[in-house]
């Protein structure tokens, strides 16, 4: 068996030649921002994502996620280094402009670490954890030494800013950790707070979850998103950059992507192509990308307020089109978008379908849009 010592070091090299940028070691604990965590669910900041509420006991401890674990490796892999990919209407954020998915590539990155652990350790435990289970990854990641919490609510690094997942090993080996990051590197600066475009922050270090444009293109799913949101989202058609793009330490990047998360989705992005697809089409095209979260439904009513927003009447006959979508959804956010760009074909079209409309809630929609649209 190896020493702790000897063992602790090896993990740390094996992780970097795995090519991890930023790789530390934490001890199991209760989570420092546990009791923030649980005003934070309290207030009702996570919205629609009720999976948080569930398992809020479960975040107490690591424990809960790996029975006996004594050790918490925490690793970083940046995507979004060379910029964003080609785009027309309809921004996407970074880190879904990769057609891998980042839960599966972290996991195979992180199985021959997992591996030496076994190896090196008979009897030993271990628990990969990408962004699913009930762990508070940012938490043993500043305890890891990693980087510090940003007022934007995202852990930060020095030398490689952001644009990075972060994915943990849980092990019941008792590892020599690192040194916590006690200092934050913010200053005075207020960026990120003042650009987002939809006022989600509440406070430094405090996200409304239900104002921001990344839960409302994503995590909201099966519903309009909020009548006053929806001017805020612009053109982001799926996620948002805009409070990582401002900040200073993510002026410049200093390490490379991995292979996998340089391989863009190459299809068809333009807002109006999530309207004009069929769940079929959309299956086929976009079921293995991030794009499968929100699903059709939620792309298309997406792409709806991005055209409405960007004003541009090109939009107007697939918007137009869109009012016999068959979710009520996706005609509500056309009809919207319809009202906003306003020109005589749009309020005809509109004018035309209210008296069609079978869904009443729609029609009450179309109905106010109109109004507002005369006045």
């Amino acid at each position: 068996m190896i020493e702790s010592g000897e063992l602790s070091n090896k993990v740390r090299e094996t992780a970097r030649e795995l090519g991890f940028p930023l790789v530390g070691i934490a001890p199991a604990a209760r989570p420092d921002t546990l009791e923030f965590f649980k005003r934070w669910i309290d207030s009702g900041f996570h919205g629609e994502m009720g999976y948080m509420q569930r398992r809020e006991s479960a975040y107490e401890h690591p424990s809960n996620v790996l029975q006996s674990v004594k050790s918490i490796i925490t690793v970083a892999a940046t995507y979004g280094s060379e910029g964003s990919g080609q785009q027309t209407i309809g921004r996407v954020a970074k880190y879904a402009q990769s057609r891998s998915d980042y839960h599966d590539v972290l996991r195979i990155m992180l199985k021959p670490l997992q591996s030496m652990i076994h190896e090196s350790t008979p009897g030993a435990k271990t628990r990969i954890v990408v962004d699913t289970a009930p762990l508070l990854e940012r938490d043993f990641a500043k305890l890891a030494g990693l980087g510090w919490f940003g007022k934007n609510t995202l852990l930060i690094n020095k030398h490689i800013g952001s644009f990075f997942f972060l994915a943990a090993l849980l092990t019941n080996v008792e590892l020599e950790p690192d040194p916590p990051h006690l200092n934050s590197h913010c200053g005075t600066c207020t960026r990120c707070l003042e650009a987002c475009p939809t006022d989600a922050f509440t406070d430094a270090y405090s996200l409304d979850a239900r104002k921001c444009i990344s839960y409302l293109t994503i995590e909201l799913r099966d519903r309009p998103i909020p009548l006053e949101l929806r001017s805020g989202m612009g053109d982001w058609l799926f996620g948002c950059d805009v409070c990582q793009d401002v900040c200073p330490w993510n002026r410049k990047s200093s390490e490379a992507d991995i292979p996998e998360f340089r391989d863009t989705i190459q299809s068809d992005r333009r807002a109006a192509h999530f309207l004009e697809v069929d769940e079929e089409q959309f299956q086929a095209e976009f079921g293995d990308t991030p794009f499968s979260r929100p699903g059709r439904v939620g792309m298309a009513r997406n792409a709806a307020i991005v055209l409405g927003n960007t004003g541009n009447t090109v939009s107007e006959d697939v918007l137009i089109r869109g009012l016999r979508d068959h979710s009520p959804i996706v005609r509500e956010a056309c009809a919207w978008a319809l009202a906003k760009i306003g020109t005589v074909k749009s309020i005809a079209a509109l004018q035309l379908h209210e008296r069609e409309e079978t869904d009443e809630i729609v029609q009450s929609a179309i109905i106010n849009f109109l109004r507002e649209s005369h006045g």
